[in-house]
């Protein structure tokens, strides 16, 4: 890790390229190829990969891909431990709102995980976190609003993961094609890799410091 007092990623305001994508999803999971990747900012301060990580969207919502490496242990995940699972977690405020420091209601918290479910807890998760200090809840967001799919590998997994447009208060592509934007990949055996800041940034529950995510009109 850098040795600075700050971290770069702190310094600049961030804005990442979301490709249209139809079809969005299929059984397999996203449709997203190497055109998707979003760049990966913990090159400006740490010689080590990060995850890779893809995004695209439609009328149908967001999808993202994930691809976690160097791992020598399959994820630790259990559904009714969520916070303390392996797994993904991302930040949407469909308003990009970065003149305050709480989340209000067009920001949402959710969840992925790799597995969790099932007699073996090979079966993957997704789910809603409430985001601290928040001044206003987002609408309602049902479990079926929420897709995963996972493929687990000797050295890690890739994880498929599809928000439904209705899941996200406020979305609306025409009008706010800008969305603020961060994610966390969470790991008990390589620690916690994020887009922008991470901790002691208060990155989980103040939008001002995620980063911006475009929504690039089709064609």
């Amino acid at each position: 890790m850098s040795d600075a007092l700050v971290s770069p990623r702190f310094l600049f305001d961030f804005s990442l390229a979301c490709r249209h994508c139809d079809p969005l999803w299929t059984a397999k999971g996203t449709t997203l190829g190497p055109e998707n990747v979003l760049p990966s900012l913990v090159e400006l301060e740490s010689p080590a990969d990060g995850p890779e990580v893809r995004a695209g969207w439609s009328r149908e919502g967001l999808a993202f891909r994930f691809e976690v490496r160097g791992k020598k242990q399959e994820p630790w995940c259990r559904a009714n431990r969520a916070e303390g699972s392996d797994g993904v977690q991302v930040w949407i405020d469909t308003r990009n709102v970065k003149n305050v420091h709480r989340a209000g209601r067009f920001c949402h918290r959710l969840f992925f995980l790799p597995g969790g479910k099932g007699q073996d807890y090979k079966t993957p998760v997704a789910g809603v976190f409430q985001i601290n200090r928040s001044r206003a809840p987002h609408g309602p967001i049902d479990e079926k609003q929420l897709r995963v799919v996972s493929q687990i590998h000797r050295d890690g997994y890739v994880l498929h993961a599809l928000i439904a447009a209705d899941a996200l208060t406020g979305f609306d592509p025409g009008e706010h094609p800008r969305l603020g934007f961060t994610y966390a990949v969470i790991d008990r055996e390589l620690g916690e890799q994020t887009l922008g800041v991470g901790r002691p940034m208060p990155y989980q529950e103040d939008p001002s410091l995620w980063a911006t995510l475009e929504l690039l009109p089709p064609g």
